[in-house]
């Protein structure tokens, strides 16, 4: 019943976001690629949020003792936590492609008379074109904080947790529990 009420917010949150940017000046330039970047976008505030509960031991260890001990099933919070990085990973994913691929493109292409109309004062009245959007600051952090999830996503799999990779020398020690341990860290520069 957990995995329904988490998976039911997920759909709520993605919802509401798609159908709220359905109704802004952006959807007359970029359409329902927006829409679903957006809604994932909300997903992924919901998960940034929960994943680190599961893996707060004295806090599982305190909430197994309480009368929701009884209700919730706080003895499979690893697993949770994982499925909630499985979501976090789709989650960046879609978010990342729609906007690189469709919104971006959509919104360099789009006629000057209908992007300053619907989008103009979001842009200081200045159609950027997609190298300038690349470097806002939005998507330089955005892009780096993918790379980082992707190196403590791959080093949190089993082969390299279990040090079955065989890496060469200058690189063997990115393999094994201490690499997966100190890449999750990391994210304390995802959530800054």
């Amino acid at each position: 019943w957990a995995l329904v009420l988490w998976f039911s917010a997920i759909v709520v949150l993605f919802t509401w976001k798609f159908i709220q940017y359905r109704h802004r000046s952006a959807f007359v330039v970029m359409g329902y690629c927006v829409c679903i970047a957006k809604g994932a976008a909300e997903t992924l505030k919901l998960n940034m949020s929960l994943i680190l509960l599961p893996m707060c031991r004295n806090t599982v260890t305190w909430l197994r003792s309480t009368v929701l001990g009884s209700v919730v099933p706080f003895d499979d919070n690893i697993n949770f936590h994982k499925v909630i990085a499985g979501a976090i990973a789709i989650g960046v994913f879609i978010h990342a492609v729609l906007h690189l691929s469709c919104d971006f493109p959509r919104l360099v292409d789009c006629p000057e008379k209908q992007f300053m109309l619907s989008l103009g004062s979001d842009f200081h009245y200045k159609k950027p074109t997609y190298p300038q959007i690349l470097t806002k600051t939005a998507v330089v952090t955005g892009i780096a904080i993918v790379l980082i999830m992707a190196f403590s996503f791959t080093l949190a799999t089993h082969m390299f947790r279990r040090n079955m990779v065989k890496l060469p020398h200058p690189l063997k020690r990115m393999t094994g529990f201490n690499a997966f341990w100190y890449s999750h860290h990391l994210f304390v520069l995802v959530y800054i």
